[in-house]
């Protein structure tokens, strides 16, 4: 598709991140199955939860303009999911509570991904006045917030401790 304006631009975008939240959901999938602690097992099914909820929201507005979601294939996030994989699952880590450390990091590497391709779609809505789809994105964009907040507080309230 050649972009001439910003619906397009908001369109590839769009697409983009519908593909980068496909390959994050199953990196996370993955990243929970070689977490240790609970609690991080926990956040990191909600984070699949929450990327799926996020993908129908995606797969709806992409459809409405005519547009497959799959249309793209975002190589930003395939990255961000290689390097999840290299150090969160097949690096060699003896301390189950260090790979914990490494396992937050690495999710919130690829959530801070979709932070910043939310917002942005959230800004292009917004200046094509399509605003029940900006609403939609903003609340995307504040469930990937709320979860990368929760990493956080796990990391500061006793995984990172533990790693010491």
């Amino acid at each position: 598709m050649a972009i001439a304006n910003l619906k397009d631009v908001y369109v590839d975008q769009l697409q983009d991140i519908f593909s980068a939240c496909h390959q994050s959901k199953k990196a996370t999938e993955e990243l929970k199955g070689a977490a240790n602690d609970s609690e991080l097992k926990d956040a990191l099914a909600a984070g699949v939860k929450g990327i799926e909820s996020g993908m129908d929201v995606l797969r709806k507005i992409v459809e409405g303009h005519g547009a497959d979601p799959k249309g793209e294939h975002c190589k930003g996030m395939e990255g961000l999911v290689k390097e999840a994989r290299s150090h969160g699952i097949e690096e060699d880590i003896s301390d189950p509570d260090a790979r914990d450390a490494m396992i937050i990091t690495q999710y919130q590497r690829m959530a801070h991904y979709a932070i910043a391709g939310y917002g942005c779609l959230v800004a292009f809505a917004r200046r094509l006045e399509l605003n029940d789809e900006a609403e939609k994105l903003q609340d995307c964009l504040n469930e990937t917030y709320e979860g990368d907040r929760h990493m956080t507080d796990l990391a500061m309230g006793g995984i990172n401790k533990a790693a010491v």
